[in-house]
């Protein structure tokens, strides 16, 4: 079982930032809690880490587990976000992670152009494939209707966001873990993690490697939760890009990066646990 993101973010949004000057370095304080009611033997993978690298640095960290449980973590080599893997036994499981992270956004050039084909890294080729939950080859027709004319580069990719804005509601509840952006493009409704699939849908549809970040985020309204977005590939770079406009992405603590939710969700459960809390925060210094 995959808790990939709890559906209870708050619905408060704000304008579309101006990006193309990027703001001085901050330093936000995560302190993040996890609780679950354990009934057998079970086995736990977390994502939960601040990531240490790209734009942003971790200055300290600590992680409780409570009761103290055999543990440990390890690094995932390609994009170096950190799992956390701990066995337990019946009874109460809680954790606390807590971290200093130093974010040092980068300005956002909006001639950024599209990445022909035969220029693209290696690496970066599977971001242009359909997976579980953006399902690009099916949108593809919906994709080039919609924004197919438009001039290519962070043009087009910002149109999409503000398509994406425009047109789908952000509501709790009318998704769940098994909804595709397929199913949220017919429906028009959904939470963060939906918005950030049909962005990175209709992105991989035209051609424009994407991928979906997950992290922690100051949001206007409670309760608080782990909150995604997508990046495309501008101008030789990962650009990010939230449809929701729930919080602004210069101040978004990455913890995982992946071709969709199945590769961020922040606890994988193999066995018979229950979560009876979550609180994720994240504070400005």
């Amino acid at each position: 079982m995959s808790d990939i993101l709890a559906p209870d973010a708050p619905i408060a949004a704000a304008p579309a930032p101006d990006r193309t000057a990027a703001p001085a370095a901050r330093t936000f304080d995560v302190d993040c809690t996890l609780a679950y009611q354990v009934n057998g033997p079970t086995d736990f993978l977390f994502q939960i880490h601040a990531l240490d690298g790209l734009d942003q640095r971790v200055l300290d960290e600590s992680l409780v587990i409570t009761p103290p449980l055999p543990h440990h973590v390890y690094c995932d080599p390609t994009v170096g976000h950190r799992f956390l893997r701990l066995h337990a036994d019946a009874g109460p499981v809680e954790l606390r992670y807590r971290a200093s992270v130093e974010r040092r956004p980068i300005a956002v050039d909006p001639q950024a152009r599209e990445m022909p084909i035969a220029e693209l890294p290696d690496d970066l080729l599977h971001n242009l494939n359909p997976t579980r939950y953006c399902e690009s080859d099916l949108l593809g027709r919906a994709a080039q209707m919609q924004f197919g004319d438009l001039p290519p580069g962070h043009v087009r990719v910002q149109a999409i966001v503000d398509w994406i804005y425009d047109n789908v509601a952000y509501q709790i509840g009318s998704t769940q873990a098994t909804t595709t952006s397929r199913d949220v493009f017919v429906q028009r409704a959904g939470v963060c993690r939906d918005f950030a699939h049909l962005g990175v849908t209709f992105c991989r549809a035209l051609n424009i490697p994407a991928r979906l970040v997950v992290g922690y985020a100051r949001f206007e309204e409670p309760p608080p939760d782990f909150h995604a977005v997508f990046e495309a590939y501008l101008g030789g770079r990962w650009v990010m890009f939230d449809a929701t406009r729930m919080s602004p992405v210069d101040e978004l603590v990455r913890i995982a990066i992946g071709r969709d939710a199945k590769d961020v969700a922040f606890a994988t459960i193999f066995g018979p646990a229950t979560m009876t809390s979550m609180n994720p925060l994240i504070t400005a210094r």
